[in-house]
């Protein structure tokens, strides 16, 4: 049996009252959730409030291993999908979203607006992804490529062969190699426009080779290469940069933890350990705590 690979994160000084700083975060984020229905553009502040709150939830609870925790994954989760159910309704109609416990009656944008775009779409099918939530992975792969590339924020080419490969993967359509190569030549970084060559290298390119070792079935090759993300997502948020230090983005390894869930729920072993991955996230312990 091949020895677990531990990666730790920078320790975390969780304050005198951690309890009393997560209760009025959770306050402050329900508050952004209730105003979706009156404001739907203010979705992708919502969005981004929601999966920050996840996030600091877990660098208290590193293995989510508290209901709270889960529940901010699942109300991130919830409004990134109604984010896009939003984007893809007529204006003037409106759609049924479930959101932290409540239903609520989002009005339809009727298009693309500047937070309907790539990153966002990757955020939200990576959200899908680890609360095996499949019929909100199928919504977010049917999102119209148009819709994506309407929001005119500048993003690099690659990363639009990269959503279409996974709404190909996830909808077993054809062309899955072809988007995928696409997506690979696309991050070369001599070629780059819009984003560093460090934060090609070592956030936005490895999740590509984890996924492309999980469709090929190597299993050896794709604990490599997830070992390896997770080593790299470590360096860029701890090691290169101290102000990084204090991001939250670094809290989590949000794409590699998500192909990690596909690859766990697939039955493939997993040999790294760290609070990157938080260890009730990827192995589902809090599916069907409640409906979502």
């Amino acid at each position: 049996m091949t020895s677990p690979t531990k990666i730790s994160r920078t320790p975390y000084d969780p304050g005198e009252n951690p309890a009393e700083l997560l209760k009025g975060v959770d306050a402050r984020t329900l508050r952004e959730i209730e105003r979706v229905e009156r404001s739907p553009h203010m979705f992708g502040l919502t969005f981004g409030k929601t999966l920050s709150t996840a996030y600091i939830h877990c660098l208290h609870d590193p293995t989510a291993n508290a209901s709270e925790t889960w529940e901010a994954w699942v109300a991130a989760m919830q409004t990134g999908s109604a984010l896009f159910a939003s984007a893809t309704a007529p204006e003037g109609a409106t759609v049924e979203c479930m959101i932290a416990h409540e239903k609520r009656t989002v009005p339809g944008l009727g298009g693309p607006t500047h937070f309907t775009d790539p990153g966002t779409w990757l955020q939200a099918f990576w959200l899908a992804i680890i609360c095996r939530d499949q019929p909100r992975m199928t919504q977010l792969a049917n999102v119209p490529m148009e819709l994506l590339r309407g929001s005119e924020a500048e993003f690099e080419e690659y990363i639009y062969s990269w959503v279409e490969a996974l709404q190909t993967y996830w909808l077993e359509g054809e062309g899955l190699g072809d988007k995928l190569v696409a997506a690979f030549d696309g991050t070369n970084p001599e070629n780059l426009r819009f984003v560093g060559r460090e934060l090609m290298l070592k956030i936005l390119y490895p999740p590509l080779n984890v996924f492309y070792r999980f469709i090929t079935q190597d299993d050896e090759e794709f604990d490599k290469a997830l070992v390896q993300a997770v080593e790299l997502h470590h360096d860029y948020w701890t090691t290169s940069d101290e102000e990084r230090s204090e991001d939250l983005d670094g809290a989590v390894a949000l794409a590699p933890l998500a192909l990690a869930c596909l690859a766990y729920d697939a039955g493939r072993p997993i040999t790294v350990e760290s609070e990157y991955l938080p260890e009730n996230l990827l192995d589902r312990s809090w599916l069907g705590e409640f409906p979502t």
